[in-house]
């Protein structure tokens, strides 16, 4: 039976199974990947829980623990997918195309990772490159910085794609689009002092952009190759 409250408005009938952390998580990451940050709030959980704000706290504190948990929970996903027997370069690889796939499909992780670079999920990423980089050779005085150095790359560039896709969804304007239009500003510039950026007008309608971030980790991977 639906109750209602004292003034007659009708009240969601609770849930009556157990509410574990794992689905307010995941919950959580539905929310914020159908809404963004603004969709997620202690308010739209419960409704969508059918459950009540106790039960909400008792697993999480706020929405700022809940964020940053669901945060780490799709980092996590990536580490337990990759490949531990793969060659140490085809590891790496994959490693970084598999941060970058998951910052795509869920574009506030990236935001929150840059609030909070001390996440474990986050730590675990940068333990993994670190110990790759090791079975790679690369000599112990200059693995910091290369983990770092691509840890940065990784990082930037995929928060930086998932932001142009977080403002285009919120235009008229589709991807093709816009890089079309930006492909014809770049044309009409003066060759002479631009002759590049003049020249590059031709591929920037039509680049892919997980195909030019894995090209920056072959660079990458070319370019530790050199320190061992």
């Amino acid at each position: 039976m639906v109750k209602r409250t004292a003034k007659g408005s009708a009240r969601a009938p609770r849930r009556t199974d157990s509410l574990s952390r794992e689905l307010i998580i995941q919950t959580a990451i539905e929310i914020l990947d159908s809404g963004g940050e603004k969709a997620l709030t202690l308010r739209a959980l419960t409704v969508r829980l059918s459950t009540g704000y106790g039960a909400i706290y008792h697993h999480v504190a706020d929405k700022s623990d809940l964020l940053a948990t669901a945060a780490d929970d799709v980092i996590t996903g990536v580490l337990s997918g990759a490949v531990t027997d793969a060659d140490p370069r085809t590891a790496l690889r994959r490693l970084a195309l598999g941060l970058f796939d998951a910052i795509d499909a869920h574009p506030w992780v990236g935001a929150e990772f840059s609030r909070q670079p001390w996440r474990p999920a986050l730590l675990d990423f940068y333990e993994s490159i670190g110990r790759l980089l090791d079975a790679l050779d690369v000599p112990e005085k200059a693995r910091f910085d290369a983990a770092g150095a691509l840890v940065n790359y990784v990082l930037g560039v995929a928060a930086q794609n998932a932001a142009n896709a977080r403002r285009l969804a919120g235009s008229d304007t589709d991807r093709a689009t816009f890089l079309q239009n930006a492909a014809t500003r770049w044309a009409q510039i003066d060759p002479g002092r631009y002759p590049f950026v003049h020249a590059a007008a031709t591929h920037l309608g039509e680049h892919d952009d997980r195909e030019q971030f894995l090209l920056g980790v072959d660079i990458f991977l070319a370019g530790i190759a050199t320190l061992r």
